[in-house]
């Protein structure tokens, strides 16, 4: 782990540490304040913006203070989660799996369309000055390729893609020239766009056709080589020795979020979908993580897992 990364963790701890004093005059199943820690996204200052809406609704229906952190780093989030200096958290999936590896959480809610939940995929892609075209292309050439992930606690920008090159008989940390994380997606995609990296990992349809639709990149800057099946969404979760009654409580307000107040629904869901109107929260089960928790244990060396 990088030092930045370690540094960004402690100090995020240290401020969680201040503030969970504070949310302790209630008491540890009924704190004060709510703390909910969050990865910022790849435009820290534009989801912070989108997510307040949802705050101040958290607040309106809980009748208590929400607080959120927002970190720049998954681990960070995972960090925070499991030394109980939250008492929520919103987490990507293969970042969901790594916390609940030591016990205390329980999802929530996940990301719905129609009814069904909210899939989203992975994909692997070129920078089209490297001539590479197709899968047969990259493991012929691999070794003079530099590879990049997002994130070593994402799903989409490492976990998935890293699980497929293996499959195809490419270890990434050894068949190509250099491997590397860009720290989120918006960086690896643009990076790869740029030609400083030569082959990215990412999610297509959440973090490449947002920087498309925010006329960032044209969908020819890049050459698209792989796209994974459906992969289940981030899971708000919570720590599950708070009080009961709360916790049932936090779960409504989101599963009915888009009904009650579709403002500070859209304001968030808009970030990353076309058509909010078409999505909600519904309930999240820890047996929806199980193909991912497979994928993973399957990868040698994912330093991450406890084996």
């Amino acid at each position: 782990m990088k030092a930045s990364t370690i540094s960004w963790i402690f100090g995020v701890l240290l401020a969680l540490t201040a503030c969970t004093k504070n949310s302790k005059e209630g008491n540890d199943k009924m704190p004060r304040q709510l703390l909910f820690a969050l990865y910022g996204g790849d435009n820290p200052s534009q989801f912070k913006a989108a997510i307040e809406p949802l705050r101040r609704h958290l607040e309106k229906k809980l009748g208590m203070e929400v607080k959120f952190f927002f970190t720049t780093d998954y681990a960070a989030v995972i960090q925070a989660f499991r030394s109980k200096k939250v008492h929520m958290a919103e987490f990507t999936p293969f970042a969901y799996i790594i916390a609940s590896q030591k016990p205390g959480l329980l999802p929530l809610a996940t990301m719905g369309r129609r009814g069904a939940p909210a899939l989203y995929k992975s994909f692997i892609f070129a920078n089209p000055k490297t001539g590479i075209k197709t899968l047969a292309d990259l493991k012929a050439n691999a070794s003079h390729l530099t590879l990049g992930y997002t994130d070593p606690a994402s799903t989409s920008g490492h976990l998935v893609p890293r699980a497929f090159l293996t499959s195809i008989g490419l270890e990434p940390t050894s068949s190509f020239k250099e491997t590397m994380f860009a720290g989120n997606h918006a960086a690896c995609i643009l990076s790869v766009k740029s030609g400083k990296i030569d082959i990215g990992c990412s999610s297509s349809d959440l973090a490449y056709d947002k920087l498309v639709r925010e006329g960032m990149m044209k969908r020819t800057d890049i050459v698209v080589l792989w796209e994974s099946p459906g992969i289940i969404n981030n899971t708000i979760t919570i720590r599950d020795d708070l009080d009961t009654a709360l916790i049932r409580k936090v779960k409504t307000v989101y599963l009915n979020l888009a009904k009650d107040n579709y403002e500070a629904f859209s304001s968030y869901a808009k970030l990353y979908y076309p058509d909010p109107s078409e999505m909600s929260y519904l309930p999240a089960y820890d047996s929806m993580f199980n193909t991912l928790r497979k994928i993973a244990g399957n990868i040698k060396d994912l330093q991450l897992l406890e084996k």
